[in-house]
């Protein structure tokens, strides 16, 4: 899909491996520590010196979102987001979005051309994926012509189930604006 110039892909794949993005996107806790899921799999690749890195920047807020160097990692940087608990933290669809929009300001203003996200709280954080999916990508859509630096946006999905649902919801959308 083309969003002005950008490109949004959907895949299903390991968001510590890849080697083609300038950043990956974390779907941290509010210490930036390791964790199980995303954060866990990022600061495994990464040493501990992104824990380090982050030690500063805490606690984040849902909806925020913070920058780091990448250490381990393929990439450049890290750009670590809070995502909400589903059913604690309101407005969570606002919350969710801004993390997406966070990010993708956070890219532009480090010159960042690419960048992978995951499916922000899905996992532990209880959100509806359907509902998540809908929002990031509603959100990366609206964000992205307002951050020409960013030409590339990947959503790099667990599992097979997930990455299609993104690549109908994606689809629906782009059906949508058209």
């Amino acid at each position: 899909m083309k969003a002005s110039s950008s490109r949004i892909e959907c895949c299903q794949g390991d968001i510590a491996r890849q080697d083609d993005m300038v950043a990956v996107v974390n779907a941290a806790n509010a210490q930036l520590r390791s964790g199980g899921g995303v954060a866990g799999a990022l600061h495994r690749a990464a040493g501990p010196e992104l824990a380090e890195a982050g030690r500063p920047l805490a606690p984040l807020h849902p909806g925020q979102a913070v920058v780091t160097e990448a250490f381990g990692l393929p990439n450049r940087y890290v750009i670590h987001c809070l995502g909400p608990v589903y059913g604690v933290d309101e407005p969570s669809d606002e919350l969710l979005a801004a993390c997406y929009r966070h990010a993708l300001q956070l890219a532009e203003r480090h010159g960042i051309e690419s960048l992978a996200f995951p499916a922000l709280s899905t996992g532990a954080f209880g959100y509806p994926a359907a509902e998540a999916a809908r929002i990031a990508l509603a959100t990366v859509m609206d964000t992205l012509p307002h951050c020409p630096t960013v030409r590339r946006v990947r959503f790099v999905l667990f599992d097979a189930e997930s990455a299609e649902l993104h690549r109908r919801t994606l689809a629906s959308l782009e059906g949508g604006s058209g």
